[in-house]
């Protein structure tokens, strides 16, 4: 019998807590889900497509010169932004391969309130020959009043099919994003899917040839799927047959459940009835995550669509050629505008208009640190620090559980910005608003990037990425605005897949940000603020799992971190944007925060045993729970209460026995 199993027994199937830190931490939790209510739908029905934002704006009539492959609608779920990007770039593309594309937020699909569109599918769908019934399915006839509605199919009509390529992300433990959950429920309902960890299951993928480091999944996956649906006798298998699709996944191998929201997603629109227009791409964001994605794109995805939809004799060379003629260093179309406001103007911020993976900006609040205290001795080079922060101002909006996430928005080092402003000629106190340009200008929600009206001084801080490694597609978008020629051949160099390894040791390993980018490394960049934000990667928050207990101390939240300092190729220092920043603030100073929900629980019967594992600031949510569990031991008069045992290390008691 092993030592683990022989401790089980002893403790009586114990509850078993593992940390290893804020960042594996935060993957573990889940954010707090629910569906709108049909009576909230319903009050909604006198809006119209101009107010509500619908998704489904009048579809312009297309130049089949132009574009002979038609249309084709891309559908994202996004946490972190990458999804997005990578949705975009297909898009970008999408002209030159013979397609008009429209981009479109996951979660615009179940907030559509366009109740004309959704009623005029339903009765399409009536009279359809493809036989779809979805009339008295509320959530069905809002699915296809976006996917698979008439102004986007072949042939602009009731009987044509719909395409879409969906980018979907996989968040924590095999759960879907923020944006995508509604979609992702509905999906599960319409397939008969109920369990989406029983996709763990398929088949296992192929490669492609070994230099291409993606997984596609064999044609065969709807069949071999059909086992897995524990309620196959509710599978809607006519509810999407009219559409055609591509699903492409970004996940981490590093995690148990793999992509599993990109498997879920294409087994649930085949079992749907959708039919697919190639393999189930993979990406890993373990080792290639960008290598993966331009793979699958330029190998499976385009040269699929290209035989499949673009007609005509010689149609697919002459946009080959076109594209070929074309490749030049254009400034790109930017998706905004910025309008610069004078002194004293006043213009509230529109929430509704923040895209969904950046709503982060507008949950934050700033709060008082009551508490920063260095836990190490001052014989260990290392820092690990305790902070307190006083949430007793914002107690509904900041209200926590144990164990909950602590997401921070950190702030770029104000020197930085000053260099980034200064080098980019930008005025840092002018006031500006940020507005939809082009065709996103008929679009009323998800369009931008961050709340404005803001300073340049507050874009810069608190929403660009400086300091982070921009992709490979960052640097590919920045070298039509360097002047100098060495500079935009070292930017398309680093950018093309041939120079992926001095990439990874001259940007990646070198710790180089698009701060040193335009300051230092590419000083002849000039770009405008608008196709700057467009550029510039956003500025993620950064999330600690809290370590107090909610019940000992509901006014205040504890979060226990490590500065991270590393040495560079250079000689230089590498400060971890969030633990830096931390560091610089002192007793009273404002830090933004939000919580966010966590499925790591204390077990609900109190007399189960637990046993915790928490190395290093892994530790952090065992401070709360044994916080949480002495109070319980307290309050019943310990009766019931079951043994708790803590395993964490440290490197030698005297120094850093936090």
């Amino acid at each position: 019998m092993s030592s683990s199993s022989s401790l089980a027994e002893l403790l009586g199937s114990p509850q078993v807590v593992v940390g290893f830190g804020a960042t594996t931490l935060v993957l573990l939790a889940t954010t707090f889900f629910y569906l709108r209510s049909s009576d909230n739908r319903a009050g909604s029905a006198g809006h119209n497509a101009a107010s509500s934002g619908s998704v489904l704006e009048k579809a312009e009539e297309l130049d089949r010169e132009k574009y002979p492959g038609g249309y084709l609608t891309i559908y994202y779920g996004s946490q972190t932004g990458t999804a997005q990007m990578f949705a975009k770039q297909v898009a970008s593309e999408s002209e030159s391969r013979g397609f008009h594309a429209r981009v479109v937020d996951l979660q615009d699909v179940v907030d559509n309130e366009d109740q004309r569109s959704i009623s005029e599918i339903a009765m399409m769908d009536r009279t359809s020959k493809n036989n779809i019934d979805v009339v008295n399915d509320e959530y069905g006839s809002v699915i296809r009043a976006t996917l698979a509605h008439p102004h986007y199919r072949e042939g602009n009509n009731v009987d044509g099919r719909s395409r879409a390529i969906f980018f979907v992300a996989t968040y924590g433990e095999g759960e879907p994003t923020d944006n995508a959950q509604q979609f992702v429920e509905m999906m599960k309902s319409k397939s008969g899917i109920s369990n989406i960890y029983k996709l763990e299951s398929s088949p296992d993928l192929i490669s492609m040839e070994s230099a291409i480091r993606m997984g596609v999944e064999d044609e065969e996956e709807e069949k071999k799927n059909d086992s897995l649906s524990s309620s196959s006798s509710l599978v809607d298998r006519t509810f999407l047959r009219d559409l055609d699709f591509a699903v492409f996944g970004l996940g981490n191998k590093q995690y148990e459940h793999y992509n599993n929201m990109s498997r879920f997603m294409d087994a649930s629109l085949a079992k749907c009835g959708a039919s697919r227009i190639s393999p189930l791409g993979l990406g890993d964001d373990d080792d290639d995550l960008e290598g993966d994605f331009e793979n699958w794109k330029d190998n499976v995805l385009w040269p699929a669509l290209t035989e499949k939809y673009v007609k005509g004799e010689g149609t697919a060379d002459a946009l080959a050629a076109a594209r070929k003629g074309n490749d030049n260093l254009a400034l790109p179309e930017c998706p905004y505008e910025v309008e610069y406001l004078k002194d004293g103007t006043t213009k509230s911020a529109d929430l509704d208009m923040v895209q969904t993976s950046s709503k982060h900006y507008a949950q934050g609040v700033d709060c008082p640190i009551l508490t920063s205290r260095e836990l190490r001795d001052p014989s260990d080079p290392g820092s690990t620090v305790h902070m307190e922060i006083d949430i007793s101002k914002h107690m509904s909006s900041l209200k926590y559980q144990t164990a909950d996430n602590l997401g921070i928005l950190p702030k770029n080092d104000p020197a930085l910005v000053e260099t980034v402003a200064k080098s980019l000629n930008f005025d840092l106190d002018q006031l500006f608003h940020l507005i939809p340009s082009g065709e996103d200008s008929a679009s009323t929600k998800h369009t931008l990037p961050f709340p404005t009206p803001c300073t340049v001084r507050e874009c810069l801080e608190r929403y660009c990425d400086l300091t982070g490694s921009p992709r490979r597609s960052d640097l590919k978008q920045l070298a039509p605005y360097a002047r100098d020629e060495m500079d935009r051949k070292a930017l398309l160099r680093m950018s093309s897949k041939e120079g992926k390894t001095e990439y990874k040791e001259k940007i990646v390993e070198g710790h180089v940000g698009i701060g040193d980018i335009v300051t230092r490394l590419c000083p002849s960049i000039v770009c405008p603020l608008e196709h700057f934000i467009m550029v510039c990667p956003r500025l993620l928050p950064r999330y600690y799992t809290i370590s107090s207990s909610s019940t000992v101390h509901p006014k205040t939240i504890h979060i226990t971190y490590a500065l991270l300092e590393t040495e560079k190729k250079n000689g230089g220092k590498f400060t971890g944007l969030c633990s830096g920043y931390l560091s610089s603030l002192s007793k009273g100073d404002m830090v933004r925060v939000f919580v966010r929900d966590s499925t790591f629980r204390l077990p609900k019967q109190p007399e189960r045993p637990v046993i915790m594992i928490g190395p290093g600031t892994g530790i952090a949510p065992m401070r709360a729970i044994l916080q949480e569990r002495s109070y319980e031991r307290k309050s019943n008069g310990g009766i019931d209460q079951g043994p708790n045992i803590l395993y964490f290390g440290c490197k030698n008691r005297s120094m850093d026995y936090i």
